[in-house]
């Protein structure tokens, strides 16, 4: 038998264990991985999203910014640098996703799928701490950090400041770095340190 417990989102707590919880994947982003870009037009990522709680989700994850293998990823000191950038300059450079651009993919969506479902329990998959404050703001009960942390130095602080659900995820250096990486002999015993 699974322990059983209370998960405290701030507004309301998620019991884990009991039984599992599907989280429903909606990637605004042009170059995802799972879906292709198939929800980076808003009105079909909150369709898509509904369509996810109606089918049983318990969670739906809100993202922006693709962490597909090779993608590149802004380091901190780059946040504020690339904001900046026009759009359709940084896509044809093959630049990061800004902080900019990243709140206009995910915000509108959040705003919609919790006005549409005020119940819906929203996460957003970011690793920006601007962008998870304004998720949070915007609806969202838990922060989804790919980073575990340690690509904003200021999520920590931000996410306490915040009192939502927090996950902190497991990525062995940066996308781009990944075909560059040795292989690693025991990746449960990598994750568990």
């Amino acid at each position: 038998m699974r322990p059983v417990f209370e998960w405290n989102l701030g507004s309301r707590s998620l019991q884990l264990g009991k039984r599992t919880l599907v989280m429903a994947v909606v990637n605004v982003t042009p170059d995802s991985f799972s879906d292709g870009g198939v929800h980076l037009d808003r009105e079909a990522a909150v369709e898509y999203g509904l369509q996810s709680l109606r089918d049983g989700a318990d969670i739906v994850d809100v993202g922006g910014e693709s962490t597909r293998p090779g993608a590149r990823v802004l380091a901190s000191a780059e946040t504020a640098d690339k904001s900046t950038a026009p759009v359709g300059q940084q896509q044809a450079e093959k630049q990061p996703v800004s902080e900019k651009e990243e709140l206009e993919r995910v915000i509108p969506v959040i705003a919609a799928l919790k006005q549409k479902c005020p119940e819906a329990l929203i996460s957003v998959d970011t690793y920006k701490a601007n962008v998870a404050r304004a998720a949070v703001a915007a609806g969202a009960e838990i922060v989804n950090d790919v980073s575990g942390f340690r690509w904003d130095p200021r999520m920590v602080k931000t996410l306490a400041g915040l009192k939502c659900g927090a996950i902190l995820m497991h990525m062995r250096g940066r996308p781009e770095e990944w075909r560059t990486l040795p292989p690693v002999s025991d990746m449960v015993i990598l994750v568990k340190r």
